[in-house]
């Protein structure tokens, strides 16, 4: 039986390997080479690299039992394409959600703009942990004050030269990060302030919020789109019960 995961993420890597040895044929899609990267560290699952066309969406998910969207909780655009392309294809999809997670102390904002536009009143230097993609959105704060983490890719330290952030202050590293970590860059940097997203367990969240709280750090946190799911253990336990002819797809 073939299944077909949208991912990228440690959930994908751990659901495809599962299946896998479970006797399943599994392909994992993924949007980027950094992507493919680390999917490739599992063996007997294919990973093909996106951006996927919708003919090649339609390819990709052709004699699927089950398509399982394990995309990051941020990744609006892509849920909406996987859903379009299973529903044209009559495929069942469902949505593996991350655990949303909790920090009382944190400040919980909207967007990466509204984050700018609170921290550009105020002074101390800025940890972004929100992505490359998202460093647009703090155009107007000086680039002196931010300290990107971001993948070490060409695409990412591009776009960083692209925000005029010093190249002194870029954080190029490959995560997540433990506590001592954090709370070390927290710490060299002289950070006040540490955006994220709430990328969970999985992501790194907590051990960021510990060494916020640690090291006196104010935590600004993204909120996630509104989505539903079920759990990692809720999605295994469905593709299992497929192989095994005890669930219906």
């Amino acid at each position: 039986m073939k299944f077909v995961i949208f991912g990228g993420t440690a959930e994908s890597r751990m659901l495809s390997l599962a299946l896998a040895e479970a006797g399943a044929e599994v392909t994992v899609c993924v949007a980027s080479a950094y992507g493919h990267e680390l999917q490739s560290e599992v063996s007997r699952v294919e990973t093909r690299t996106g951006p996927f066309s919708a003919e090649e969406k339609a390819d990709l998910l052709r004699d699927a039992v089950l398509c399982v969207d394990a995309t990051h909780p941020y990744a609006t655009h892509i849920k909406q394409s996987v859903r379009e392309a299973c529903a044209a294809a009559g495929v069942r999809c469902v949505r593996l959600q991350r655990k949303e997670s909790e920090a009382e102390t944190a400040l919980w904002m909207d967007s990466a703009s509204d984050a700018a536009g609170y921290l550009v009143k105020r002074e101390g230097n800025i940890l972004l942990t929100t992505g490359a993609k998202e460093l647009p959105a703090f155009s107007a704060i000086d680039p002196g004050r931010l300290f990107p983490r971001v993948l070490p890719s060409h695409e990412s330290l591009s776009a960083c030269e692209a925000s005029g952030i010093p190249h002194r202050n870029i954080i190029a590293m490959q995560g997540p990060f433990s506590r001592e970590m954090n709370e070390a860059i927290l710490r060299q940097f002289s950070i006040s302030w540490l955006v994220t997203k709430d990328g969970g367990e999985a992501g790194g969240f907590p051990e960021k919020a510990e060494a916020a709280q640690n090291t006196g750090v104010t935590m600004i946190v993204l909120r996630r789109p509104n989505d539903s799911g079920m759990s990692y253990d809720d999605v295994l336990h469905l593709c299992v019960g497929i192989l095994q002819g005890k669930s219906q797809y």
